[in-house]
């Protein structure tokens, strides 16, 4: 009754945490997705209307583009003649100011050059003066007109009939009748009394202007209610996108915004939730051992995240084009760390997110699940990361291909395909590259063992490998068989071969810190025979603590630490207890000196690698090897393993144990097989 009450609670805990991350995830792709912004309708010129025919439900003005408005503007404003204000008191001001400075004659001025001078200014003040920086932007234009406004008549006058304020002072130094004063006039700093007396009308001129914008109509021409505008598959032409965008205008016109915002708000929340829920149940029913390892979930659910995220964000403001982003890293990433169907669902989940966000959802979806599967494939056998760069070289040639073959069915000659969408693939592809760099990061944030990382970590040459080699040979061959047998076993039950017999490789990589005293590297002389059992235990059981500080010292991943310190699990170091147990029958023996540390395997690779360790260390020790020795020592190793309950804790079963056994008999049946003495030739 107590373990039915324990499983139910379990099971609601299980329900609670992955509705929880169901939420969370749901919540945090619906924050960032767009809303409102850009068109409901997803079409543009020069592409198929990928709708039912439309057929207007009212009636309804068509728009014009903003860009036709405003050329329009333009234009009525290049015309367009601005006023000046014709100010008199300026003259008189400036007259004024150049009586009184030169009232005396301490410069030379006679009174009768003095009215030369005023008479040469009024005339310049009667034409007109502008000030020289607004004079020459407006005569770009050799034919431009201002209006200058005298009281409350205005007359429109050409431009070059006035003076700029520069041109002004000029024609006082250009006049011949003082050119004799000139040595004098210089002196007097005559463009203080040359000021503009034509002054720009700024509201006047706003107003104007604003008046000549707003008469520039909006629309041009009217849909009627039941006119068909175009059908299914028809191309979008310059027209019709202007039709369509000014029905969708119409419609946010009468639409209330936040009625708007609500029903998108809740249709793209009901949709996310639905995607992620699919993905998590996939996950419940298929790969349920995902959820009790934290750092699958994360992976998982932050790449989904991620890029659904980064899409929404791109199309929210506008920015690159979502072809550049390497959404196919998704699949990558979960195909080299977990499996090749969870890589297939998680990408599919991640484009239809994605697509809610973009314009065209049914091209977006065919190219990134091509480009999904691509990827997945062309990473079956991962042996290498530079096949990660083959794989990104595939990936943007069969986004390319599928999209041509699209463009080819859309359309019905070459020079209608859209060429810059290939430039996009290809930076993709550059940008795909960073899933190299970004592997070897995943793997040590998140503990993650890829086949990459397994065959480089396999090679004997270099490091630990290469170490143990030299300073404990026999140990070297005894991992290597090791791996090799556990291997076949991993094969046969399904079990991942390849890190179990990378972790057989290092297992033993502790007994580089006392190689003699294992009898694989013994060449006679055995130190154990004048040492006390208790210390020789403790020689033989420290090699696993020697491995994981030699592991540390190689910077070797966890996993390979999980095998060193499980290999042995929690069992004794038996021929020394035996002996010390017979020898000293009455006393009292303190078995933890005898007792590896653990823990007992609790992976299947582990399980393996301590039935196959256990039964080839035993087999150099017997006497004969016949089939029936090599059966009965497998059988009595195993089942003790299994009775005192090493593999409690691991997922493996019966019938793999029985696989096991039945491969390992017959693997050492190769190895020490029987051979027949070839006879002496007589002479």
């Amino acid at each position: 009754m107590i373990d039915i009450l324990k499983k139910r609670r379990y099971t609601w805990q299980s329900i609670a945490s992955r509705s929880l991350i169901v939420v969370i995830t749901t919540a945090i792709i619906v924050w960032f997705l767009p809303r409102n912004e850009g068109q409901s309708l997803h079409y543009d010129i020069g592409k198929p209307w990928m709708y039912n025919s439309f057929i207007a439900k009212f009636d309804f003005p068509i728009y014009k583009t903003d860009q036709a408005v405003e050329r329009e503007r333009d234009s009525l404003l290049a015309l367009y003649q601005p006023y000046y204000n014709f100010d008199t008191s300026i003259e008189q001001r400036a007259i004024d100011k150049f009586n009184d400075n030169f009232a005396d004659d301490s410069l030379g001025i006679t009174k009768s050059a003095k009215q030369l001078v005023i008479n040469r200014l009024h005339e310049l003040y009667q034409t007109g003066i502008i000030s020289t920086p607004e004079y020459n932007s407006l005569s770009e234009d050799t034919t431009a007109l201002i209006r200058v406004v005298t009281g409350k008549e205005a007359k429109s006058n050409l431009l070059r009939n006035f003076n700029s304020t520069l041109s002004a002072y000029e024609q006082v130094f250009a006049d011949k009748s003082l050119a004799s004063l000139r040595p004098i006039l210089q002196k007097c700093n005559l463009n203080e009394y040359i000021e503009p007396n034509l002054i720009y009308d700024k509201e006047r001129n706003e107003t104007e202007q604003n008046d000549l914008r707003s008469s520039v109509p909006l629309a041009s021409g009217m849909v009627i209610s039941g006119q068909k505008v175009i059908d299914r598959g028809d191309i979008v032409d310059e027209y019709t996108y202007r039709v369509l965008n000014s029905f969708e205008r119409e419609m946010k016109r009468r639409t209330r915004a936040t009625q708007e915002i609500t029903s998108t708000l809740i249709g793209q929340t009901l949709f996310v939730l639905i995607m992620i829920a699919l993905f998590t149940i996939y996950l419940s029913l298929y790969r349920k051992d995902y959820f009790d390892k934290p750092r699958s979930i994360i992976m998982l659910y932050g790449l989904v995240v991620f890029f659904s995220v980064l899409v929404s964000l791109m199309m929210s403001h506008n920015l690159f084009s979502v072809y550049i982003l390497p959404i196919a890293v998704v699949p990558i990433f979960i195909r080299v760390f977990l499996d090749s169907r969870t890589a297939f669902i998680a990408h599919v989940v991640t484009v239809l997110i994605c697509a809610i966000s973009v314009r065209y959802q049914y091209e977006f979806i065919i190219i990134q699940i091509v480009a999904g599967l691509v990827a997945i494939y062309s990473l079956r056998d991962l042996a290498s990361r530079a096949q990660l760069f083959k794989s990104a070289m595939l990936i943007t040639l069969a986004s390319a291909a599928i999209y041509f073959a699209m463009q080819l069915i859309q359309t019905d000659s070459f020079d209608k395909m859209d060429a810059d969408m290939y430039k996009h693939f290809i930076v993709g592809g550059i940008f795909l590259l960073l899933a190299y760099p970004a592997m070897y990061i995943v793997e040590r944030a998140f503990g993650f063992s890829s086949n990459v990382t397994l065959v480089e970590l396999s090679n004997t040459n270099k490091g630990a490998l290469r170490d143990l080699s030299e300073i404990a040979p026999g140990t070297f061959q005894h991992s290597i068989t090791v791996g090799n047998l556990a291997a076949e076993i991993a094969n046969k039950i399904g079990a991942n071969s390849m890190l179990v017999r990378t972790g057989a490789l290092y297992h033993d990589i502790g007994k580089m810190t006392n190689p003699v005293f294992f009898t694989e590297n013994q060449a006679g002389t055995n130190p154990h025979d004048n040492m006390p059992y208790t210390e020789s235990a403790h020689i033989i059981i420290s090699h696993v603590a020697d491995g994981l500080k030699i592991a540390d010292k190689y910077s070797l991943p966890q996993f390979i630490k999980d095998f060193i310190s499980t290999h042995h699990g929690c069992g004794m170091a038996k021929y020394f207890y035996i002996k010390q147990k017979n020898e000293h029958p009455n006393d009292e023996i303190d078995e933890s000196q005898f007792q590896y540390p653990g823990p007992n395997p609790f992976t299947r690779e582990q399980a393996i690698l301590m039935m196959a360790d256990s039964v080839e260390a035993a087999s150099r020790s017997l006497s004969e090897y016949t089939e029936e020795a090599i059966a009965t020592l497998v059988d009595n190793i195993i089942d003790r393993q299994v009775a005192d309950g090493f593999f409690t804790n691991c997922p493996i079963t019966f019938s793999d144990i029985r696989q096991a056994k039945a491969v390992i008999i017959e693997r050492l049946k190769s190895i020490y097989h029987t051979r027949i003495s070839y006879p002496e030739l007589k002479k």
